[in-house]
């Protein structure tokens, strides 16, 4: 299946709610006005792309009925899909992996996927013939090492790991050297899934951030948040709640195939100016791709 067709199936929940919602509206009207337009904002809010995304969407969709003279629903509709795709491309998504090792270190509260996104993200830079290693830095987890361990070794990778509850900065230190004497392209960090209001979690993540940027200064640093599309709206205020502590490059949005609620992704970019960077749509460890806001867009509407 290529991945248009996974990204179709893994949204198929997701095109439901947002489809239905817009062509109700479309059904129960003749003609292009202020009213179509009110009740398009509307099913854009009730399709979690949030109060703030959706009154810009319709905003920019206003002026260009007005400019383009847009009179029937197809053109209007995809007229909409362009407006949304605009916001899903500004930032630009692609992975900065520029330098030998380079940095992706992997953020996020626990229960999210970030373990299960960091051995498809590994199995895929693999296939792009990458030398990966992955450091276990979530050592207060129970069974998270494990669990990387096994993801690891899927996606044919090294792992540098401690006992549970060890150090996670002293374990990145080891990794980075690791990096450094094999020659690897990418080391990813797995960190402990930290909340905002678990500041010993935060200091970790900060005491981890200083060594990267002591032991390797100028290599290509992403910070990638994982954040669960099921959880809607709640996912914006994890992205707040992090951007606090972490200079964050990108997102990976997990679980897109279990929920209707894969609107938010468009907030969450709109609102916080940072790209998608993955998408996950399956349990299988090549169900992770590079996020395309062309084929997103075209998958929901």
């Amino acid at each position: 299946m290529g991945f248009f067709d996974k990204l179709k199936q893994g949204l198929t929940k997701t095109k439901e709610s947002i489809n239905d919602k817009i062509n109700n509206v479309f059904s129960n009207f003749r003609k292009v006005d202020e009213e179509l337009l009110e009740e398009l904002e509307e099913a854009l809010v009730m399709s979690d792309i949030g109060m703030e995304t959706s009154v810009k969407i319709i905003d920019n969709l206003r002026e260009r009925v007005k400019k383009e003279k847009l009179e029937e629903s197809e053109q209007v509709k995809e007229a909409l899909r362009e407006e949304i795709e605009k916001i899903l491309e500004a930032p630009d998504n692609s992975l900065k992996l520029d330098t030998k090792p380079s940095v992706i270190l992997v953020i996020g509260v626990n229960g999210v996927g970030k373990t299960t996104s960091i051995g498809k993200m590994a199995a895929r830079l693999a296939r792009d013939g990458k030398k990966v290693v992955v450091a276990a830095a979530d050592t207060f987890r129970a069974a998270a090492v494990e669990q990387l361990e096994v993801w690891a070794k899927r996606a044919g990778s090294e792992i540098v790991k401690r006992q549970e509850g060890s150090d996670p900065a002293s374990v990145v230190y080891e990794a980075i050297d690791i990096a450094k004497k094999e020659n690897a392209d990418v080391l990813i960090i797995d960190t402990a899934g930290r909340l905002h209001n678990k500041k010993y979690l935060m200091d970790e993540l900060n005491k981890i951030q200083k060594v990267v940027n002591k032991e390797m200064p100028e290599s290509s640093k992403e910070v990638l948040l994982v954040i669960d599309a099921t959880t809607g709206q709640n996912a914006i205020s994890q992205v707040k709640a992090f951007k606090e502590q972490a200079d964050i490059t990108g997102i990976v949005l997990t679980k897109l195939d279990g929920t209707a609620k894969g609107g938010v992704v468009v907030g969450i970019v709109q609102e916080n100016n940072i790209p998608v960077k993955f998408i996950g749509v399956g349990e299988q460890i090549d169900d992770m791709e590079i996020f395309n806001a062309k084929d997103f867009v075209k998958a929901i509407i």
